[in-house]
C-alpha cells in the first residue's frame, strides 16, 4: 500500500497538478506530473471516474494503482506531485498490463517535466 506520507489528499493540489502539470498518456492511464511548489516529499493522487465502471471496479482499479505506485514513488530522482487518471480500459487490464502502462505514462510525463 502507498505510504500515507505520499498520498495526495488536497483538492487544490489535485487541480494544480492537472491544470499545470505535464502529462503522459497510454490507452488505460493519463499521468499528470509537476515539480512541487513547496519543498515536500513526492505525492501521488488517483482519479477514477464512473466511466471506468461501478464502485467495486473503481475501487479495485484504485487499489491496484496504489500498490503499483508504492515502489515507483521511491524511485523518483526529485520530489514530484503526480496525479494518475484511470481511463475505462484500466478496468479490464491485468496488473502486469497496468504496471506497463503506468511505467510508460510516468516516463513520458517525467521527460516533459524535466525539459
Amino acid at each position: 500500500m502507498l505510504a500515507r506520507a505520499h498520498r495526495m489528499r488536497d483538492g487544490d493540489t489535485f487541480r494544480h497538478v492537472i491544470r499545470r502539470g505535464r502529462k503522459g498518456a497510454t490507452p488505460a492511464l493519463v499521468v499528470h506530473a509537476i515539480d512541487p511548489t513547496e519543498p515536500t516529499d513526492s505525492s501521488v493522487g488517483f482519479v477514477v471516474s464512473k466511466a471506468v465502471g461501478g464502485a467495486v471496479q473503481r475501487n479495485q482499479v484504485k487499489r491496484r494503482l496504489r500498490h503499483l505506485m508504492r515502489d515507483r514513488v521511491e524511485q523518483f530522482a526529485t520530489p514530484r506531485w503526480v496525479v494518475v487518471r484511470a481511463l475505462p480500459a484500466s478496468a479490464w487490464a491485468t496488473s502486469a498490463e497496468l504496471g506497463a502502462y503506468l511505467d510508460e505514462a510516468l516516463a513520458r510525463a517525467n521527460r516533459r517535466v524535466d525539459r
